[in-house]
């Protein structure tokens, strides 16, 4: 029987799980010959990563990290706000005054980065902020404070894992053309999932200027497209195999239809290489792109700010949720 075992060290923390139990004991024996260890016994906690087991697999948040953080900026005591961001806001670059203190505007944002990492429906508005980081404004800073307040008010929502009994690749990705109101850059963002679970996400803004709204779709499916050459190589490694070619919901129609015309016209002769690119991959059958109305597409969290009603939808469906909502397991010891 084939044992699969992966082992995550970072400095002096060690992380290792593997398909068969004791395969794990014997690698923590052999380590312990040569090192000092101490043995937790299951993962509680990792590197300000709380987890939690629930009867459906595992709740990733980061409760604490998040509270150090509100303590931090001296937010612990204000008000909650359903969204992290205003519908429809647009940052500008200057005219609201520079903030009284910078490094406390540089350390809060760097410090937003890492909590992406189990909250990814607050990475659109952490890219934002993070646009400002050379000159931030009393207006940037107000927009932090409205993702600290969001925090506040779901501090205990997290990335749930759970079971699943396939593991197909599906992706969604998204751009919002020429957003930037000081650059005209669009913003891309993509959404992938293995079986039930995200297990990657991106919001960032184009390297380039975009000149039309095709265009930055078609650059974001590029984007997507490089994603999952990556992730099937890594899962390849990893002797799993995908059930299906993967799929890609893109909800412009244009886009979608475009790979199958073989024909360039003018307009589409500034994505050329891209659009050779995601062609070949769907020749090859490595891809399926697939049109999805805008009302399902679930990157729209990732490229724009939107009303609170769509953003609870689009959370839920991201798979981040309140851990008082789930049942826990009982049966986790910690052994130290």
């Amino acid at each position: 029987m084939n044992h699969t075992t992966f082992l995550l060290v970072y400095v002096d923390h060690i992380l290792v799980t593997s398909n068969n139990p004791s395969v794990i004991q014997q690698l923590i024996s052999q380590l312990n010959k040569s090192f000092s260890l101490k043995d937790l016994g299951e993962i509680d906690y990792f590197l300000g990563i709380q987890v939690k087991h629930t009867t459906e697999g595992l709740h990733l948040s980061q409760t604490k990290y998040v509270h150090d953080l509100l303590c931090k900026a001296k937010m612990n005591n204000a008000n909650g706000m359903n969204t992290p961001m205003i519908s429809g806001q647009q940052l500008t670059m200057s005219g609201s005054g520079t903030v009284q203190d910078i490094q406390l505007y540089k350390s809060v944002v760097c410090a937003l980065q890492y909590v992406t990492i189990t909250r990814p429906e607050i990475s659109f508005c952490v890219n934002r902020v993070c646009q400002y980081l050379k000159d931030p404004q009393e207006e940037h800073w107000q927009a932090v404070k409205r993702i600290l307040r969001y925090l506040k008010n779901t501090i205990q929502y997290g990335l749930h894992l759970t079971y699943s009994s396939t593991l197909n690749l599906v992706q969604f990705c998204d751009a919002d053309w020429a957003s930037s109101p000081y650059d005209r850059r669009s913003t891309f963002g993509y959404c992938v999932y293995l079986g039930n679970n995200l297990v990657s996400w991106c919001s960032k803004k184009q390297h380039i200027v975009s000149r039309s709204s095709i265009e930055a779709e078609y650059r974001s499916l590029a984007g997507i497209t490089a994603k999952i050459t990556w992730l099937t190589a890594l899962l390849s490694e990893l002797r799993l195999i995908l059930p299906r070619t993967p799929a890609v919901w893109c909800d412009n129609l244009s886009t979608v239809l475009l790979f199958e015309n073989p024909i360039l016209h003018a307009r589409t002769k500034y994505i050329e290489l891209d659009l050779y690119f995601v062609r070949e991959k769907v020749i090859q059958k490595l891809i399926d792109v697939r049109h999805v109305p805008s009302s399902d597409q679930i990157a729209d969290l990732f490229t724009k700010a939107i009303p609170s009603s769509r953003f609870s939808l689009l959370r839920s469906k991201l798979r981040v949720l309140d851990l008082s909502t789930l049942s826990l397991r009982e049966d986790v010891r910690i052994i130290k």
